[in-house]
């Protein structure tokens, strides 16, 4: 069941058939079946008919009584049934109301706390958020807290690079902040690895949303993204390590469109592309160091339509591409290093240029790549 349809059922809430309509389907269900029951039974017994009697013995006046008396025994039984299902479904709806009640006023007490401004305060505000989104009663709400976490990562964000000089209190403001912001980061990574040990809820499957964050630093190493929709879309990536190491792109639609890394290093080491989208369309490698080594893409649609390589060095050292569908449409080639030669699989469409043309500046294929001459 898809995240809209789920999403859809928990707004409306509970709701029951009239309970005269309810007991007239089940009468009419268990008369179907006890017909059904009865007439399989005749055929198997092979009765050709029913032997006829004027007067009724007490034997079988007597079974009539028993059958007249577990009719009205079953139908009882089924009324009970059906109003014992009726008042578990309340008593259930009720304690969700009472949850999702709960829930709320722990939500603003959080996000109160996520407001202050004391950071330690905001830190107890982060914790209390991903806390509360693994108890979530439902799957709405869980996604509210996670819609909040990346909200707050959206804020305005001065890099440590853009700080007045030799201004003590703004870095240590901007120290703080990064610190808040650096355990959402691994509070997200924590939940979108879950592995064996299952240490905390798994919030695979839910959208992310780090439209136009900066990064200056951060752990995204083995998050699973199996399903939903994760944007970096216009995200800058500027200083410090940011890392999916053994990240797993195998379902979900991640889109690094029109992001920029212009500093730091970005490392996709070892990570998994299996299955769904993962597009960088428009994306500007400006400066940053961004490793793509022992990549696998197997399975996914990887797109780097329309990319700029103007600086930095993008390594490939030995990605397999072997069964991905990598584009390289309209990318262009200004500057910096962009390394594949060590790469093996069939080479990405439109990266390679027709035979007669040299390669773009910094782009380095391996041989097995290159069009041979006529």
């Amino acid at each position: 069941m898809t995240p809209k349809l789920i999403r859809r059922r928990e707004r409306r809430g509970l709701r029951l058939w009239n309970v005269g309509l309810v007991l007239a389907l089940a009468f009419a269900a268990a008369l179907v079946v006890a017909a059904a029951v009865f007439f399989a039974g005749w055929d198997l017994l092979g009765a050709r008919g029913l032997r006829t009697q004027r007067r009724l013995d007490s034997k079988t006046l007597f079974d009539l009584v028993k059958l007249s008396f577990g009719v009205v025994a079953g139908a009882g039984a089924l009324v009970a049934l059906v109003v014992a299902y009726r008042r578990q479904r309340v008593d259930e709806e009720g304690a969700l109301r009472e949850a999702t009640r709960l829930h709320t006023e722990r939500f603003t007490a959080a996000v109160t706390q996520l407001g202050s401004e004391s950071a330690a305060v905001r830190l107890g505000g982060v914790h209390a958020l991903a806390g509360l989104a693994d108890d979530a009663p439902t799957a709405l709400l869980r996604q509210t807290c996670i819609d909040v976490l990346c909200a707050y990562l959206r804020l305005p964000y001065t890099a440590k690079a853009d700080l007045p000089p030799d201004d003590t209190d703004a870095m240590h403001a901007y120290l703080a902040l990064r610190e808040v912001r650096h355990t959402i980061i691994r509070l997200i990574r924590d939940r979108t690895a879950v592995g064996p040990q299952k240490t905390h809820i798994s919030w695979q499957g839910h959208d992310f949303d780090f439209t136009g964050v900066v990064f200056d630093g951060g752990d995204f190493s083995d998050a699973q993204f199996t399903g939903g929709t994760v944007s970096f879309d216009e995200a800058e990536f500027s200083a410090g390590m940011v890392k999916f190491t053994g990240a797993h792109f195998s379902g979900a639609r991640v889109s690094f469109n029109g992001a920029r890394f212009s500093d730091g290093y970005v490392s996709f080491y070892d990570a998994h592309f299996s299955g769904g989208t993962v597009s960088f369309t428009r994306a500007v490698f400006a400066g940053a160091g961004v490793l793509f080594a022992q990549a696998q893409l197997s399975g996914a649609t990887v797109y780097f339509n329309d990319a700029q390589f103007s600086g930095g060095r993008i390594n490939f050292l030995g990605a397999q591409f072997s069964g991905a569908e990598v584009h390289f449409a309209h990318a262009q080639f200004s500057g910096g290093r962009v390394d594949l030669t060590m790469a093996t699989g069939s080479a990405p469409i439109g990266l390679v240029p027709p035979p007669g043309e040299p390669l773009p500046p910094g782009l380095m294929l391996p041989d097995a790549w290159l069009p041979t001459a006529s």
